[in-house]
């Protein structure tokens, strides 16, 4: 299993190094690497994910090709970069856009800090959902709850749509609502195929000439809630296919505080999630990984 932490290619500018990825500037264009980092709690963990990166670069090629009739993407097909062999499969060439400045985020379900808001005060990014819902459950219909892009370090807060509004202009605000709900519908949809719920997801965009361009990772578990269908019953967080067993262990075992460094992640939770990714890759491509 091969690890990559971060990364350093000579000769080539690193423009930043998010909490995942590493960008380099190629001129016109830019060089995305999925590193082997994993964060919870916007936090940067000292543990990586060994392939972790690999996954997350494989996965969203899948959806940018499958979801691309929706809208276009950013991934510049055909491109390559001469790159070491450790750092091929977790590449991408992509176009240099204008990233919109939140998250957007669409619920299937009611999780994580979706359940939280709802608990305290019945609504979930302002919007008004039915007394009496359990953790978990089904909503009637898939919801978009933005969220601000906080920098590195800082928690990302969810901004209701007249907050959107505020930030991107009523018609760019609209657009990206409409084509969040119309990705997420169309992904559930294909991972209820393959025995899996989409509880939720992100997706950030981008503008160039004019055209909202779809950017980053698309659907992978470092982005989305994935639950298995067959395990599913609501009143409580199901199993998952995603960071969420790692946000589990830090809470309820670590006794970390969720600010300043992290705790070092044991051995069985690396391997553990690192199965848990494998085998969302797996399930939703159909594809064996190697």
């Amino acid at each position: 299993m091969a690890t990559v932490l971060t990364t350093d290619l000579p000769g080539l500018t690193c423009l930043a190094r998010g909490k995942v990825r590493d960008v380099y500037d190629l001129g016109d264009r830019l060089l995305i690497i999925a590193t082997d980092r994993i964060s919870a709690f916007d936090v940067v963990l000292p543990t990586a994910i060994p392939d972790k990166g690999r996954i997350l670069t494989k996965l969203s090629l899948f959806w940018f090709r499958r979801l691309g009739d929706i809208v276009a993407n950013h991934l510049i097909a055909g491109a390559t970069v001469e790159l070491p062999p450790e750092l091929a499969e977790r590449a991408m060439v992509v176009r240099k856009l204008r990233i919109l400045p939140i998250e957007c985020v669409a619920r299937g379900y009611l999780a994580g800090g979706g359940w939280k808001d709802y608990q305290r005060t019945g609504k979930v990014s302002g919007i008004a959902l039915a007394p009496g819902l359990r953790e978990a459950e089904r909503l009637a219909e898939p919801i978009f709850t933005p969220s601000t892009k906080a920098e590195r370090g800082r928690h990302d807060e969810p901004i209701s749509f007249a907050q959107t509004i505020a930030a991107l202009g009523e018609s760019t605000a609209t657009r990206v609502r409409d084509l969040t709900l119309a990705l997420y519908r169309a992904a559930a949809a294909h991972a209820a195929t393959k025995g899996i719920i989409v509880a939720d997801t992100k997706f950030e965009f981008g503008v160039a000439d004019g055209e909202i361009i779809l950017a980053d990772e698309v659907l992978t578990p470092d982005s989305s809630r994935f639950w298995p269908l067959d395990g599913y019953r609501p009143g409580a967080s199901p199993p998952s296919f995603d960071k969420q067993y790692v946000r589990d262990w830090l809470e309820r075992d670590s006794g970390w505080n969720k600010t300043g460094p992290a705790p070092d992640l044991p051995g069985a939770v690396v391997e553990r999630t690192r199965e848990r990714y494998v085998r969302a890759y797996e399930r939703l491509t159909g594809e064996t990984f190697a």
